[in-house]
């Protein structure tokens, strides 16, 4: 017979396998970073250049075009581009696969100063909706379907 305050083995299993289900949905962790880039693909997982296209041009998935110059075969209208920061236009000719994605995750690992969101980083941030606290802008697989259409652009 159990003592007082012990559970019955079959809550303690249920607890476990909640414990081991929230651990699988969390985020894998971000490879280590080069000289200026992570090397390795998130989550080893390849992307899909058409998907990160539609991340890309969607304003409110990725945000890309609201800071950024598109490239004209994305069919935006200029007047509903950003000019804050570079042209999008040649980034698969300007940076590697790994230079990219570290611009995405968290491009303060280039630049302390620049404006440009962490998508892929959830802690020390600052001004954080209730919502997103916690969660990352894109996950792992957006990340690399953006990286996957960036490098097509030569």
């Amino acid at each position: 017979m159990a003592g007082a305050g012990a559970q019955p083995p079959r809550q303690g299993l249920v607890a476990a396998g909640l414990l081991v289900c929230s651990l699988a949905a969390a985020e894998p962790p971000t490879p280590p970073l080069t000289e200026d880039g992570i090397a390795a693909p998130l989550g080893g997982m390849a992307g899909d250049a058409a998907r990160g296209r539609a991340i890309v041009a969607n304003r409110q998935v990725g945000l890309c075009v609201l800071c950024h110059q598109m490239p004209d075969a994305l069919g935006i209208p200029a007047a509903f581009q950003g000019n804050v920061a570079p042209s999008i236009a040649g980034a698969g000719s300007r940076w590697s696969p790994a230079q990219l994605r570290l611009r995405i995750v968290d491009s303060r690992k280039l630049d302390a100063q620049s404006i440009m969101p962490a998508y892929h980083r959830t802690e020390g941030l600052a001004r954080v909706g209730a919502a997103w606290q916690g969660r990352p802008i894109l996950d792992a697989q957006q990340v690399e379907d953006v990286v996957a259409f960036l490098v097509t652009l030569k």
